[in-house]
């Protein structure tokens, strides 16, 4: 069982063009996934609604990995999203992830707090836009 990680799930998500919405979301999340974002919660198809907005509003970007732990279905990391948005304007997102991870390797659920480190205040609930 191969698992994922955030890095290569935001990569697929929001920094690949090559895949659709959909192949990106099938490769990482299991069907049953949630998320909580800030204290907010999303199922799968709200989740991919918030993603499919961010798709509109991201140009490029990438994610750096700071710490990743991992313990039979348990995952946690922090990461940074650094983003530079179509209108050329970028901002930078400090995040801290509590995951349960399916039998197949992909999140099931994941919940996280976002930390805004460069932006507009208009982009403060980027994390969780729809």
């Amino acid at each position: 069982m191969t698992r994922t990680r955030i890095e290569a799930a935001l990569t697929d998500l929001l920094f690949n063009d090559e895949l659709t919405l959909q192949e990106a979301a099938d490769r990482h999340f299991a069907p049953e996934y949630r998320q909580r974002t800030d204290g907010e919660w999303a199922d799968r198809g709200e989740f991919l609604d918030h993603i499919a907005h961010l798709r509109t509003l991201v140009a490029d970007g990438h994610v750096e990995v700071h710490e990743e732990l991992k313990d039979g279905n348990r995952y946690a990391d922090r990461h940074t999203a650094h983003i530079t948005k179509k209108d050329g304007t970028t901002v930078q997102m400090e995040v801290y992830v509590f995951a349960d991870l399916a039998a197949d390797g992909r999140f099931s659920r994941i919940e996280e707090t976002t930390l805004m480190l460069q932006g507009s205040s208009a982009d403060r609930d980027l994390g969780s836009a729809r």
